[in-house]
This record gives structure tokens, sequence and C-alpha cells, in this order.
């Protein structure tokens, strides 16, 4: 009788975790992909093979989770410490906006100022890249709709490495006006 009242929580509990360990277990082969990508990622032979880098993270993944969505992205920047900054401004109007003509470094070469100056892709020789994975997965037990979680799990792993030297550093960086 007293088993029969303790069992489901004990049940649930073990669901729990089971579900952290197995997402733990994903995140950490997820890291340990994207860091292996990424380095694979820094050469020069790795330019025009972006999308065999992918799919070895995601054949990684899907040994795990056959089912996964993954989703890439990569930014470059000139130095590490670009990275995730907005291009510089002078705010003439003391307002906090990039705004009414003020002029700006076009740090990325677009033509318009933005709160991130990297630039999509895998950059240049000697560019700070940041590979960001997310990888959206159903849960593997069923105790998460018990206790109201949603039934996928969204994850991401992260990391920002330098290019090898191959060549002489791309500058295009210019002055605009803000809008």
């Amino acid at each position: 009788m007293e088993f029969a009242l303790i069992s489901p929580a004990l049940l649930l509990l073990l669901l729990g975790m089971f579900e952290m360990g197995y997402n733990y277990y994903l995140q950490a082969q997820l890291q340990g992909a994207v860091q292996k990508a990424a380095r694979d990622s820094t050469t020069q032979a790795a330019v025009g093979s972006m999308g065999a880098i992918d799919a070895r993270v995601t054949a990684a993944v899907r040994t795990i989770v056959p089912d996964a969505t993954l989703t890439f992205s990569r930014r470059a920047y000139s130095s590490f410490s670009d990275v995730h900054r907005a291009e510089d401004f002078t705010d003439l109007d003391n307002n906090g906006i990039c705004s009414n003509g003020e002029p700006f470094e076009d740090a990325n070469g677009n033509g318009i100022w933005d709160d991130d100056r990297g630039v999509g892709g895998g950059g240049g020789a000697r560019d700070a890249v940041l590979y960001v994975v997310e990888v959206r997965y159903p849960r593997a037990f069923g105790a998460a709709q018990m206790v109201g979680l949603p039934d996928t799990v969204t994850t991401q792993a992260t990391t920002v490495l330098r290019n090898q030297p191959w060549e002489g550093q791309a500058v295009i960086a210019g002055v605009g006006n803000c809008t």
C-alpha cells in the first residue's frame, strides 16, 4: 500500500534524473563537436567546406538524437574584442541612438549602422569567428509532460576562434551616416 502511494513520485523523480542526464550528455557531445568543427574551420583549406564541417557536427548530434534540428551561425570579427560589439558612432544629440545623420564607423562594410559589427560567414585570415550551433530535439522521456514542461529541448554550443594567418587580414571598415 505504501509503495503504491510513493511509486508515482519515485518514478517521476527517476524519469526526471534520466532526462537531465540525457540532456547533459547531449550538451557535452555537442560542445565537443562544435570545438572540433571550429578548429577545423580556422584553416585556409576549410574556406569552401563549411557545409561538410557542419555535416560532421550534425552527424555527431544525430548519433544521440536522430530527429534533432540543428541551426548553424558564423560571424567574423576583426578581433576577439569586437565580438558582439556595436559599431561605434558619434552621438551628437546625446540620445544614445545612432540617428539623425550622426557619423558612424561602418566596421562590416554594409552601409548601415549595426548593433553587431560582425560579418556573416567564416571570415578571412586572422579574423575571430563566432561559431554557434543551436539544437532543438524532442524530450527523451515522458516525465516532462507530466510536470508541464515543453515537449522539446533547445540548447546551443558556442565558441570563438581566430582563423590562421594564411594571408593579410582584409579591412572593410568605412565611415557612414546614421539614418
